[in-house]
């Protein structure tokens, strides 16, 4: 008998709300969007901050989830067995006892907190950015190193030095979806793969839990962090007050769900051991899912908690991914935007088809160029990099332009450096013995809507691209398959792969081997060659 659960989706820049069928697959019914605004750094009054508005993000998951039931009215609010959520991660959200948020949330994109890493951890004899007793005791109890401005431990801190009047005021320290979770339920709780990514929190068996050393350490105080529950615990239910503004029905469930990096992989059927799957939303990373903890502190790489408690997902991230080709579409194709309206413009009714049609016929406008973008490279590092190195200063460029350089060859090459970092990320992941990556890697994001950026990946990767059904909303799956244990309808996360069929292959072209390795070896070159320019302009 079928199921029906509404998962959210919560990205940087926009909410993706899903009413899901769950039976012998999962089956999205109808979704709705709602973006939100980023605030970054001048509108923060702060350099490299980047901030939200819970109200926004609140008003967006009300809004969003009245639509769904307008396009699936065949469902009432009644027949929801639960609500869950995948977000995205390493926001610092600080709120008071009733749940009221201090000051704005940051996202994990903010970068503000550079006196206060340094101070913390970036000082005296360092290996990978952390002074080594430092590294060597963090290791020991969480397997990781908070060694990134951009982690959360260095923004509490930041609030600590610069506002301490909010700092008092602190009473639990969330993330994105536990803001929302205690907004809808009125419980404090963070589930096990968020309490990792604020790295607080010991991995060691029958250790599990906030570790305390390192709270100590870093001087967290242990009493502003809540309760840990699993992704798929059970772990509220819907207030009268929420269920009024939401539209459900009071008493709704409410799930843990987990982290986009934790659950986009599980949406998208990469859950056993060895399976590998890469990402291109606003922005991207490459997962493996292992059997054990595994650390590269060298590349700011490390095996995190995910939904399922049985395995680990080793993890390297892209800051922007497929917000470069967003950049794109805003700077480099406003004329291309012009003939694309005049032509369909009319056949279209809505602005998430504009956003699709778009996207696809900016794939059209790729394939007109050669593979290898006739020698341009571009480095996908817009708002500076974190894996397999970590540079808030790391910028974006196009390398090797000449006078017979076409737009088409700049916009293709703006694909080809996503993948480039893809393909470091990855060879950086192949490189450690533990770590086995499957032949096949499941693509998935905004970016594998299209099937020459599929192809392109393929090429470059030199390996097979396994797309499945919907890649844009696997977050939203992945979140559903939470329920889906939680409840009981399958045994165990692995089990989710039977409920999520691939839809195409792609295989990797020879001929293009040549000249991907070519521009590859440029493209590592880059941020080695440029490295001092880089501080030179943005430190």
């Amino acid at each position: 008998m079928s199921k029906y659960v509404i998962t959210y989706d919560i990205g940087t820049t926009g909410i993706k709300t899903c009413l899901i069928e769950i039976d012998d697959t999962m089956h999205i019914l109808g979704s709705s969007t709602a973006g939100y605004n980023l605030y970054v750094d001048e509108e923060t009054g702060v350099k490299g901050g980047a901030e939200q508005d819970a109200d926004e993000w609140w008003g967006a998951m009300c809004s969003t989830t009245r639509e769904v039931f307008e396009k699936v009215p065949d469902v009432s609010k009644e027949q929801i067995e639960g609500i869950s959520f995948c977000s995205a991660m390493q926001g610092l959200v600080l709120v008071d006892k009733e749940g009221n948020c201090i000051r704005r949330p940051m996202t994990y994109m903010d970068q503000r907190a550079r006196e206060e890493i340094k101070k913390g951890i970036a000082h005296g004899f360092q290996i990978a950015g952390a002074e080594v007793t430092k590294l060597l005791k963090y290791l020991k109890y969480t397997g990781a190193v908070s060694s990134s401005v951009k982690d959360p431990i260095w923004k509490y801190k930041w609030v600590e030095a610069h506002e301490p009047e909010n700092f008092r005021k602190i009473y639990k320290w969330l993330d994105i979806k536990e803001y929302l979770i205690c907004r809808a339920s009125g419980e404090f709780v963070m589930t096990t793969d968020s309490a990792f990514a604020t790295l607080l929190y010991d991995t060691r068996k029958g250790h599990e839990g906030w570790c305390k050393p390192i709270c100590d350490m870093v001087g967290v105080n242990i009493e502003h962090l809540p309760p840990i529950k699993k992704s798929t615990d059970k772990v509220g239910e819907i207030t009268e007050k929420a269920a009024n503004e939401l539209g459900l029905a009071p008493g709704t469930a409410v799930y843990g769900g987990g982290g986009d990096a934790s659950l986009i992989g599980v949406g998208a059927g990469a859950v056993e051991v060895g399976d590998t799957h890469i990402y291109s939303g606003t922005s991207g990373w490459v997962g493996t899912v292992v059997d054990k903890q595994v650390v590269d502190a060298g590349a700011m790489m490390a095996a995190i908690v995910g939904a399922d408690p049985e395995s680990f997902n080793y993890f390297g991230e892209l800051e922007t991914s497929n917000k470069c080709v967003g950049w794109v579409k805003d700077h480099l194709a406003l004329d291309e935007i012009g003939v694309f309206l005049k032509r369909y413009g009319n056949a279209i009714d809505s602005l998430e088809q504009v956003e699709l049609n778009m996207y696809d016929y900016l794939e059209e406008v790729i394939e007109r160029a050669n593979p290898g973008s006739d020698g341009v490279v571009f480095t996908p590092w817009l708002h500076g990099n974190r894996c397999p190195f970590e540079d808030p200063n790391a910028a974006g460029m196009f390398f090797n332009i000449k006078l017979d350089t076409g737009k088409t060859e700049l916009i293709r090459s703006v694909v080809e450096g996503i993948c480039f970092h893809m393909r470091w990320m990855l060879e950086r992941q192949d490189m450690k013995k533990e770590v086995k990556i499957s032949d096949s890697v499941r693509f998935c994001g905004g970016g594998a809507l299209g099937a020459a950026t599929c192809q392109i990946l393929a090429d470059i990767l030199q390996r097979d691209i396994v797309v499945v059904e919907s890649p844009q909303n696997i977050g939203a799956v992945g979140a559903a398959a939470c329920i889906a244990v939680g409840m009981g309808l399958i045994p165990k996360m692995t089990d989710v792969k039977k409920l999520i069929p691939i839809e195409k292959t792609y295989k990797p072209n020879p001929a293009n081997k040549e000249i991907y390795d070519k521009n590859f070896k440029v493209f590592k070159n880059l941020y080695k060659c440029n490295k001092e320019n880089f501080a030179i302009l943005n430190g």
